[in-house]
């Protein structure tokens, strides 16, 4: 069976891998590292080596037995295109998400660069899959060279995740971008998102035509804030997504 998730913007989650390291700012009071960091010495548990990176092989087919059409976060535990993840294995992850094609895959990197170079050459002469979502993390207005480096990826889609927005992001060019995401932070030290952060990302998104989903407004708990901006939720999705998981979609941020 997928893992279900509490995360709005989508349905399941895959993690292949697990454990990361720290890269930027938005990794510091990471939510993955603390709930794994929970088990670490657990023996028997998958993370009895707490947020250690690690590979999962065995992981690797599970979506081809998922046979309901769902949207995938790809690692929501981990990054997957980490330095210590070999190519190799990343190549085994594509061809997983490439053989299950009734699914969306959603990939999530901050390892822009990296993820650029792979997807490139993978498809240097082939069309990207359109169910394959790429998309990179942005924290705050420094670190806009993902954006750049994701634009340069070849893609049918791409998005970006604002989460946690810890920062104004002045200047955000949405060109070639297909969906946009903010959410503020959660858990013990969760550092506040403002207002006027947000507005200006959900004023360029009108303007450039991309959906635009609010996740959270965070605090200790991921629902403390609530998901209201200016008295409404934003749960706008990509037009490129199918009916059923249009659908689906629309059931699971109805909970």
């Amino acid at each position: 069976m997928p893992v279900k998730t509490t995360i709005e913007w989508t349905n399941a989650t895959w993690n292949p891998v697990t454990g990361c390291t720290k890269i930027s700012a938005g990794c510091d009071r990471c939510y993955a590292e603390r709930i794994a960091e929970r088990f670490r010495g657990v023996a028997g548990h998958p993370f009895e080596n707490g947020f250690d990176l690690t590979l999962r092989p065995e992981r690797l087919n599970r979506p081809l037995a998922w046979r309901r059409p769902r949207m995938i976060f790809v690692n929501s535990m981990s990054d997957l295109f980490h330095k210590k993840v070999p190519r190799g294995f990343v190549d085994a992850v594509f061809d997983t998400m490439e053989r299950a094609d009734w699914h969306v895959f959603q990939v999530l990197t901050k390892r822009s660069s990296r993820m650029r170079d792979y997807v490139n050459m993978r498809y240097r002469t082939n069309p990207p899959p359109a169910h394959i979502w790429l998309g990179v993390s942005v924290e705050d207005g420094t670190k806009l060279s993902r954006v750049r480096h994701l634009k340069d990826t070849r893609a049918e889609l791409r998005f970006l995740s604002l989460e946690p927005l810890i920062g104004p992001v002045e200047g955000l060019d949405l060109g070639g971008i297909h969906w946009a995401i903010v959410g503020g932070e959660s858990g013990p030290g969760a550092r506040s998102m403002k207002l006027d952060w947000v507005v200006p990302i959900r004023d360029r998104c009108l303007a450039f035509g991309v959906p635009f989903f609010f996740k959270q407004w965070g605090g200790h708990t991921p629902k403390a804030g609530g998901r209201l901006l200016e008295d409404r939720e934003w749960n706008e999705w990509p037009y490129t997504l199918s009916a059923d998981l249009a659908q689906a979609h629309r059931e699971r941020v109805a909970v």
